[in-house]
């Protein structure tokens, strides 16, 4: 999956485009997500699938199936903010924020009406968070970051960490998927026993064969002269064009502007 996300990062229809565009325009929608109310984030969360799915033409399922891992650690942390509970004696203190409820002996567990609004705004901020930083993860290769970032005056020290551990990223998938299918053709996944005994030997080894990557990736950047700064190529033919350039300012103005708008009917109704 991780190298089939860094082939679409090359090949998408958006990879002309200067990396500092899509850069920018990412973090400004995230910045708008994390700062605005649902709607305005359900909106931010439409247009960057449009932008991802239509404009640079990255499959729908590869996408979707990226937001479904979101939805999903979602749907499995936020019912912890919509449950509540209460002595059965402070029972009509939370009458009023109480949806649904049952009552278990001397305690009463309900369905909060407070944490069921703070649960949809938090899942309708990360979706839309998580649908930004996809865009900028399926059209722009990591390399044109990092060198985006050093052209900001980013530290070296930093933007070389990045790199690093980006490249240590694609070792462990590697490592982790030749252990598994060694183990999986022997038949170490059959039982229950038989798989935690697998697992086991999976990390001990992932372990051991990741500070061997390392001590030879270490040996490997002294033989060619490593001097404290990684240096990494790559041509500058980008292409802008005005209509993604008009679209990402008008839509950003655009979703800001509807902010702003519904923050003053509520202070009019005030």
């Amino acid at each position: 999956m991780s190298l089939q996300l860094d082939t679409l990062a090359y090949t998408n229809r958006l990879r002309k485009l200067p990396p500092e565009h899509k850069l920018i325009f990412a973090l400004t929608t995230l910045a708008i997500a994390l700062a605005t109310h649902p709607l305005v984030q359900i909106l931010i969360a439409i247009w960057m699938a449009v932008w991802t799915i239509v404009y640079a033409k990255i499959p729908a399922g590869i996408y979707f199936r990226l937001l479904l891992f979101t939805i999903v650690f979602c749907l499995t942390s936020l019912p912890a903010l919509m449950m509540n509970g209460v002595s059965i004696h402070d029972l009509p203190k939370v009458q009023l924020d109480a949806l649904y409820g049952l009552t278990f002996g001397q305690f009463y567990i309900y369905v909060s009406h407070h944490g069921s609004l703070q649960a949809w705004s938090i899942f309708t901020r990360a979706l839309a968070s998580v649908s930004c930083l996809y865009f900028l993860m399926l059209t722009v290769p990591f390399t044109e970051i990092l060198q985006t970032l050093r052209y900001l005056r980013f530290p070296v020290l930093l933007t070389d960490l990045l790199l690093l551990m980006y490249r240590f990223i694609f070792i462990l998938l590697n490592t982790t998927n030749e252990i598994w299918t060694a183990q999986n053709s022997r038949g170490g996944y059959r039982t229950w026993h038989s798989w935690m005994k697998s697992l086991a030997i999976l990390i001990g080894q992932l372990l051991q064969r990741t500070l061997q990557a390392y001590s030879q990736f270490s040996l490997g950047l002294e033989a060619r002269g490593f001097v404290g700064e990684f240096k990494v190529w790559h041509p500058r033919r980008y292409h802008p064009q005005n209509r993604y350039i008009i679209e990402a300012v008008c839509g950003c103005i655009g979703l800001i502007g509807l902010e702003f708008w519904r923050n003053a009917g509520i202070f009019i109704r005030i």
